[in-house]
């Protein structure tokens, strides 16, 4: 099984982040999306309400799996 693993900050996820998942879903069989805390930047949202929002986003793609 080939696994891929697309990490971000994702504040807010983006149509440019959104066809990056689209077709990275297509390619792998897996598609893990790390949604990470960066300390060092102002964001807008948690990292719990960014994870949520990336999931809304990709929630009819079965094979991408939020963390």
């Amino acid at each position: 099984m080939t696994i891929a693993i697309y990490p971000g900050s994702f504040d807010p996820i983006t149509n440019g982040h959104l066809d990056i998942i689209t077709r990275a879903a297509k390619l792998f069989k897996k598609l893990i999306i790390g949604v990470y805390n960066t300390p060092d930047k102002h964001l807008l949202f948690t990292t719990e309400e960014r994870a949520e929002l990336v999931r809304q986003a990709t929630a009819t793609l079965p094979n991408v799996e939020v963390r």
